[in-house]
């Protein structure tokens, strides 16, 4: 099932249960990437079409497997300018991810810095795609990869920068937020470069941020501009940043992210 296919099976339903496929596997659980588009599609079908997302905070409770699952969606507050709207996915009864999606109006301020940081990765064609290896996550064959910032995971390149370009592989559709989500998340941790052996790690929570609304005038296909980078890591924890930009520099993302290393 391709990407915009699962995120069709929602619906404007405040309660409501779907199938999550197979062949998104990311370890022991479904591409998180995946998940959180799903949130935000839940929570966008109840939000108003005045109101742009802002920001999206996901905490990834436990593993999501395939089969069926529950959404709930709540109002917290709808304001004029602002609305609050949270989304839990529950499978057998447990919350395995839940998430905040503030979203909110465009309106005249006093308050303007619009220099925004402008993209910085080498070329496409400087970087490597990822190798046709085993230890890849199964939802990674659903994207495109080159890295041209940092080192490949697990060559113990000491780098605090990690990225590169990415897109959809076969999904060719209007570019949305939850797609965009999908390609975000499709990244390894930036930590995993610093590793010399393979070994677990993963999202703890996720808050993703965007300046402006998004051009759905872009396309899953197009590519697009990934940089991340560690602003802290000690104790099996990371602490990461990154900007995501199209294929002509727009910034139209920014991504903080806590995750957990077992390495």
């Amino acid at each position: 099932m391709q990407f915009s296919e699962v995120l069709a099976q929602i619906s404007t339903a405040a309660e409501q249960t779907i199938e999550l496929p197979e062949g998104w596997g990311q370890g022991r659980a479904l591409f998180g990437g995946l998940t959180a588009a799903i949130a935000w599609q839940h929570a966008h079908l109840g939000a108003s079409s005045e109101q742009h997302l802002r920001a999206l905070t996901v905490s990834f409770v436990a593993p999501v497997q395939p089969g069926t699952a529950t959404l709930k969606r709540r109002i917290l507050r709808e304001g004029k300018n602002v609305t609050q709207i949270a989304v839990d996915i529950e499978q057998a009864g447990e919350v395995v991810l839940a998430a905040l999606a503030s979203y909110g109006r465009s309106r005249p301020s006093r308050v303007r810095v619009v220099d925004l940081p402008s993209a910085h990765v080498p070329p496409r064609e400087q970087g490597p795609a990822f190798p046709p290896i085993d230890i890849l996550p199964e939802f990674t064959s659903h994207f495109d990869y080159r890295v041209s910032l940092g080192g490949l995971p697990f060559t113990g390149n000491a780098s605090r920068e990690f990225g590169g370009w990415m897109r959809f592989r076969a999904e060719q559709q209007p570019m949305t937020i939850g797609l965009l989500l999908g390609m975000v998340d499709a990244w390894p941790p930036a930590v995993l470069p610093h590793l010399t052996a393979p070994a677990p790690a993963s999202s703890l929570t996720w808050t993703i941020e965007f300046p402006e609304p998004l051009d759905n005038q872009l396309n899953s296909h197009d590519w697009w501009q990934y940089a991340a980078y560690i602003d802290y890591a000690n104790e099996g924890y990371g602490h990461t940043h990154a900007h995501i930009w199209d294929a002509a520099g727009n910034l139209v993302a920014i991504s903080r992210q806590t995750v957990t290393v077992f390495g």
